[in-house]
């Protein structure tokens, strides 16, 4: 079959809404390819080869498809209701498939795991809940034991690829700060035994290449992390470090396949992450990979089964891998795999039980993800299907990394968008700031929104401004509390960088975000009212005290201790809100909210209006009051863009939708 009709096979089969027509920059822009869902979120192959699972999102869920290779057809699927998300999902066998459900409100919302696992077979049948809070226990009188019923959640730790029948998994009672435990759970019955019980609260667990749990990782009460160790299966935890002790963080990525060796992700004082190796039987530890500007963010394990780390991925820019071990064939075969995509990356997703067929997709800037069949011995590569097949990269418009100083002397690093067939020169320009924004940060791929923006004539302006992840401890830790402050600054002097290099045109520039990105969007305009002429804002938080009594960040005792460390105490954070700066502000913005968010209460939208519109600000505002933190339904998503852009267009001239 041709790329072109497996493409439209595939399609079929997953039930795709009927594609719009690919569009080009105009007056009116038709939004339909931008707000159309995603062919699937992600697909793997199974062990023997004989099948594809894949996430397919719907409306408000994430369900869940098991396609025949051989035809493409369906042989069996589970959706989960509304707001119910397959999060991830794993081949334990070649035909029982293991997956963990995740509730969200809202497209922009951060899945919450549920910590409930489901399993199903490759056909359909036998779909069992195995572990979570509303699992129903078999009773007592069989030989096999039956599903402990009970309020506890599951996460998994271990496959174990040569244990057809059984997984490890890490058990957390509901209970603020729990002690877990590593179990192994049988994926036909949801039978468990403890292997191991922690030695820290909240604690995460990691096998080595026979399945024994050798690591345990977690934080105390005030959100310090701890690392322990042991020899093997029965013998004492060992701690190896405190972050309160050294003042930084030590993850452990995995095992070498003779177990002598560990390897861990380990935060510097100053600078980036390096990779480490630890000799289990001395303690030695070698540094093996740190990059002067990024940290590590990606691990590359061993397609053996074994867990082996064997390479990493450093996104300084555009992604570059480095090879933990030279002489590793998985290494090599990365390697070849990133040279015959130039200008792509190329990332080994799945691979059968023997090695000898990958499932490999392939993506960049301007192409959201192209799946293909390796077969590694002959080294054929064959088209299997596309995320976006409706896009054509050679019409969207290119990403470039670009390094920005800060007033302080400090490397920001971010990416410019230009739009397609442009100057690149007095251009109208949107700066977007992420949310998060603590750990969170652009990344150099395939982003919908900004290639919407692009195509309606802008340019886009992403920036990592201090506080963001993968540029070290120290990187982040210098956003701590600067809500406004230095995190702020970033923005303004990346807009005055954009300004200085000729590529924006400084009478059209506006600034625009989801979450803190609206919130930084708000501020900017407040701080800098001479450097915008306009403002949007998504789902924000504009009232920080109120962030400590309302939305679902303070409802956890780590929640309080973030809020607290982080962002800061609600009596001193009133003249960093936008709320209260309202008065400053001389240019229009555009609000939208969700009515049912819990992340960015609506409430912060509201007050927000109120202000402005008693200082005399032109508002607009639209608000969905059935959505969430983020808009799933297309006539809502519809809707926000079309008065989105057409309040763009309005003050920076740009297209319209249509």
């Amino acid at each position: 079959m041709g790329k072109w009709n497996r493409m439209a096979a595939m399609a079929v089969v997953l039930e795709l809404c009927i594609a719009s027509p690919a569009t080009t920059r105009a007056a009116e822009l038709d939004l339909g390819p931008y707000i159309r869902k995603d062919a699937f979120t992600d697909i793997k192959l199974s062990p023997n080869g004989d099948f594809l699972a894949a996430t397919v999102q719907q409306e408000d869920r994430t369900s869940l498809v098991v396609l025949r290779r051989s035809d493409n057809q369906v042989t069996g699927s589970i959706s989960l209701g509304r707001h119910n998300h397959v999060h991830d999902f794993w081949w334990v066998n070649p035909e029982r498939v293991v997956f963990s459900a995740a509730q969200k409100l809202g497209m922009l919302d951060m899945p919450q795991l549920t910590g409930e696992l489901f399993a199903m077979n490759a056909d359909g049948s036998k779909k069992e809940n195995l572990l979570g809070y509303r699992v129903e226990s078999a009773g007592p009188g069989t030989r096999i034991q039956p599903k402990k019923a009970g309020f506890v959640a599951g996460y998994l730790v271990d496959t174990l690829p040569h244990d057809d029948r059984n997984i490890v998994v890490m058990v957390r009672p509901f209970a603020d700060l729990p002690y877990t435990s590593a179990e192994l759970l049988d994926v036909y019955t949801g039978g468990r035994t403890v292997l191991a019980r922690s030695p820290v609260t909240e604690a995460d667990f990691v096998t080595d290449a026979r399945g024994v749990v050798r690591f345990a990782y977690g934080a105390t009460a005030n959100n310090a992390s701890q690392l322990y160790h042991r020899d093997g299966e029965g013998q004492e935890w060992k701690i190896l470090n405190d972050e309160d002790v050294t003042e930084r963080v030590e993850l452990p990525l995995g095992f070498s396949a003779d177990q002598r060796v560990a390897y861990l992700s380990v935060e510097q004082a100053e600078g980036t992450d390096a990779i480490v190796s630890l000799d289990v039987a001395s303690g030695r530890r070698t540094e093996l990979l740190r990059d002067p500007r990024v940290d590590p963010e990606d691990i590359v394990y061993s397609r053996d089964g074994k867990g082996v780390p064997v390479a990493a991925v450093f996104w300084d820019g555009k992604p570059r891998v480095e090879l933990l071990q030279r002489d590793h064939p998985d290494g090599r075969l990365l390697r070849s795999l990133l040279e015959a995509f130039p200008g792509h990356y190329a990332q080994i997703t799945s691979v059968t039980k023997d090695g000898t067929l990958a499932l490999v997709e392939v993506s960049s800037d301007t192409n959201p993800g192209d799946f293909y069949l390796f077969d590694v011995p002959s080294k054929k590569m064959s088209y299997l299907l596309s995320r976006r097949d409706w896009f054509d990269p050679e019409q969207l418009s290119p990403s470039a990394p670009v390094e920005i100083k800060a007033r302080d002397g400090l490397l920001l690093h971010g990416y410019l968008t230009i739009p397609k067939g442009s100057t690149g020169k007095q251009l109208p320009l949107i700066v977007h700031p992420h949310g998060g924004p603590y750990g969170i940060r652009d990344r150099w791929g395939f982003d919908g929104d900004v290639q919407m923006l692009a195509a309606a004539g802008y340019a886009v302006l992403q920036v990592n401004f201090r506080g963001s992840g993968g540029y070290g401890r120290a990187f982040r830790q210098a956003g701590a509390r600067e809500w406004g402050g230095a995190m702020q600054d970033d923005l303004t002097d990346a807009t005055r960088w954009a300004i200085d290099t000729g590529v924006a045109d400084p009478r059209r520039i506006c600034i625009y975000g989801a979450s803190y990105g609206a919130y930084a969007a708000l501020t900017g305009v407040a701080k800098e009212p001479d450097l915008y002429r306009c403002a949007a804002g998504n789902v924000g938080v504009y009232d920080l005290p109120m962030m400590h009594s309302r939305g679902d960040t303070r409802e956890r005792r780590r929640g309080r201790t973030y809020l607290r460390d982080w962002i800061g105490e609600a009596k001193d954070l009133a003249s960093a809100s936008p709320t209260n700066m309202a008065g400053r502000i001389r240019v229009p913005v555009f609000l939208a909210a969700g009515g049912e968010d819990e992340r960015a209460p609506v409430q912060h939208t509201e007050l927000m209006e109120r202000r402005l519109k008693a200082a005399g600000v032109p508002v607009e505002s639209v608000y969905y009051r059935t959505e969430g933190h983020g808009y799933y339904k297309g006539e809502n998503q519809r809707d926000y863009y079309t008065k989105l852009l057409a309040f763009f267009s309005r003050h920076l001239g740009g297209a319209t939708a249509r």
